[in-house]
C-alpha cells in the first residue's frame, strides 16, 4: 500500500525539479503540462493528478521555495553568538537559496513571476519559513541586542535586506567575486544597528536623512538607481 504514495512523492519531486529548470530557462510561459510530463518521462495525467493544473504547479513551486528556506534555516548550526548566527543565516541560507534557485526566488519570494493571486495559496509555507527566521531573531533579542525592536519588525527588516541584496546580485550589479563579502558587510551592519535603541521618529529622525523621501520611504534618487519593482 505504501508504494503508490512513495511513487507519487518521487514523481512530484521530479516534476518540481524539472519545472524549476524549465522556468529558469524559458520563463513561466515556457512551462507546459505536456512538455513537463515529457521531460520527466511521465504522463500529463500524473501532472494533473498531483498538482491539479498549471496554476497548481506554480503554487507548488512557490511553496517549494519556502520549504527549502525553512529547512535550511532550521539546519543552520547554533553558536554562542546569536548576532553572528543571524548574519550567517542570511549569507549561507538566503543567499545560497536565491542564487542557486533564482526562479523559485522570483516565484515565491519576489512574486514577480506568476499571478499575484496564486501567492495566497502558498502563504502558509511562507509563514512557516518566517517563523524559523523569527526564532533566529529571538535569540538576538534574548541577548539584549534588538534595541527595543520587536522580533517581528527586526525579522522583516532582515528579510527585506536579504531580498534586496539577492535582487541586486541576480541583476549582476555587485562586484564580481565580492558578493559574499558584500552580503556579510551589509547584514553585519544591520544586525549591529539592531543593538541601538530604536528611534521613535523612524528614518526621518536620523540626522542626514532630512531630505525629501520618495514614496518608497527612501531618498528619491534610489528609486531609479535600484529599479525597485512596484
Amino acid at each position: 500500500m505504501g508504494r503508490p504514495r512513495e511513487h507519487n512523492e518521487r514523481t512530484a519531486a521530479a516534476l518540481l525539479e524539472a519545472a524549476e529548470r524549465i522556468v529558469e530557462v524559458a520563463g513561466l510561459e515556457g512551462l507546459s503540462v505536456r512538455g513537463l510530463a515529457d521531460s520527466v518521462g511521465t504522463t500529463t495525467r500524473a501532472v494533473y493528478s498531483l498538482f491539479g493544473s498549471k496554476d497548481g504547479l506554480v503554487v507548488a513551486l512557490g511553496a517549494r521555495a519556502f520549504t527549502m528556506l525553512g529547512a535550511a534555516i532550521a539546519g543552520q548550526p547554533v553558536t554562542e553568538d546569536p548576532a553572528a548566527d543571524l548574519v550567517e543565516a542570511g549569507v549561507a541560507v538566503f543567499r545560497s537559496f536565491a542564487i542557486g534557485h533564482p526562479s523559485l526566488f522570483r516565484i515565491g519570494v519576489q512574486r514577480t513571476i506568476g499571478s499575484p493571486e496564486l501567492a495566497r495559496d502558498f502563504a502558509n509555507a511562507a509563514a512557516e519559513a518566517f517563523v524559523g527566521l523569527e526564532a533566529r531573531v529571538s535569540r538576538v533579542e534574548a541577548a539584549g541586542l534588538l534595541g527595543g525592536r520587536s522580533v517581528r519588525d527586526a525579522a522583516c527588516e532582515f528579510h527585506a535586506l536579504c531580498e534586496g541584496l539577492a535582487a541586486v546580485e541576480l541583476r549582476g550589479r555587485m562586484t564580481s567575486g565580492e558578493e559574499p563579502r558584500i552580503w556579510r558587510d551589509a547584514l553585519t551592519a544591520l544586525v549591529a544597528g539592531f543593538a541601538l535603541a530604536a528611534r521613535p521618529g523612524g528614518v526621518g529622525a536620523i540626522a542626514g536623512l532630512a531630505r525629501p523621501l520618495s514614496p518608497l520611504g527612501l531618498p528619491g534618487f534610489w528609486d531609479g538607481a535600484l529599479h525597485l519593482p512596484s
